[in-house]
């Protein structure tokens, strides 16, 4: 089994572990922040996907407005922003980037409080932090991103539930690692229908609302493992202007759990449908599931606010089958390293 391998199916034990360590130190952590207008949030790749979907569960659950902060303005033009009312944030697996880091400095700076979302506590940007949030996913050796991503995930759901409160948030979080498990289970089927797409070279992969961000770091994986040309859209955006891009046969993979957004995404599956697209959908819904021509399911019964850290295994599982069917290397792909230093 390849390192990618195994790290995407140890997720249910690692959002088990974390959610048992970190929730009552979320809940310490909330109860010490003061009050703020908005949380700035700095982070790249993946982990700024995980901001992403903080703008959606926080702002939903808690009323808190998230901007994703410009990192290039700190460091590049030494122009950095007022902070006033702010939270800032700052989002890596590695704790090691100079330009997240120079952002939470500037925060505390400022005066304003500042909190670290890391694997590594003994990190640069762990000790930059008024507060840490640990991931406890273990070394990540692959190089692409997968149980860190779900427990930056988790991490932003278990701020989210403690924002807003209510007994009821914190319940359905225990949910996770039982829906992270039988979404491996349900999808174990994907290796043989990853061999489909083997001379696959570009696709669309979309998205709404809360797992927008699932349709981001899904795309992110499979340009980074597969080398496709995989673009991630909003289907609100997709529908002002580049659905003109779609051509008989092109791959649409369209992620629509149960949720507010499945409408609005079955009518665009039926959409691209008839416009020749092949469909490859992640859903627990049965109406979504009889448009796909490629099922990718996902265990159902999470409530939509927490429906990104299962919808998201489906498509983990696909980008490391369609490397396989590829013969590309897993673990090592091109060009890439684990830790990436941005200035």
């Amino acid at each position: 089994m390849t390192l990618l391998e195994q790290e995407i199916h140890s997720q249910p034990e690692v959002v088990a572990r974390l959610l048992e360590r970190e929730t009552d130190h979320v809940g310490a952590i909330v109860a010490q922040l003061p009050a703020c207008e908005y949380a700035l949030i700095a982070a790249r790749g993946t982990s700024d996907h995980a901001a992403t979907y903080a703008k959606y569960a926080w702002a939903a659950l808690a009323g808190l407005p998230v901007a994703l902060a410009t990192p290039a303005l700190h460091t590049l033009y030494a122009a950095p922003p007022r902070m006033k009312g702010a939270l800032v944030v700052g989002v890596s697996q590695s704790g090691q980037s100079p330009d997240i880091v120079a952002v939470l400095e500037e925060g505390k700076r400022q005066g304003r409080p500042t909190l670290a979302i890391t694997n590594d506590g003994s990190s640069p940007l762990a000790a930059a932090a008024d507060h840490v949030i640990e991931l406890h996913a273990g070394i990540e050796r692959s190089v692409a991103a997968t149980k860190t991503y779900t427990a930056q995930l988790t991490v932003m759901a278990l701020l989210a539930a403690a924002w807003n409160g209510q007994a009821q948030r914190l319940a359905e979080l225990q949910q996770l690692p039982n829906a992270l498990e039988a979404t491996l289970t349900a999808a174990g089927d994907v290796a043989r229908r990853a061999e489909r797409y083997r001379y696959m070279d570009q696709c669309v992969v979309i998205s709404r609302g809360y797992n927008y961000p699932t349709a981001l770091e899904l795309a992110l994986k499979l340009k980074e493992l597969t080398y496709v040309q995989a673009v991630a859209y909003s289907s609100a955006d997709f529908r002002h202007g580049p659905i003109a891009t779609i051509y008989e046969g092109l791959p649409a993979i369209l992620i629509m759990p149960s949720g507010a957004a499945l409408d609005d995404m079955i009518d665009l599956a039926q959409d691209l449908q008839s416009r020749g697209a092949e469909l490859l959908i992640t859903s627990d819904d049965p109406r979504a599931q009889a448009l796909a021509t490629t099922l990718l399911p996902m265990a159902s019964g999470l409530p939509e606010w927490l429906s990104p850290l299962a919808a998201i295994v489906p498509g983990q599982l696909l980008a490391l089958h369609l490397t396989q069917a590829k013969g590309f290397d897993i673990d090592q792909p091109r060009g890439l390293r684990k830790v990436t230093r941005t200035l």
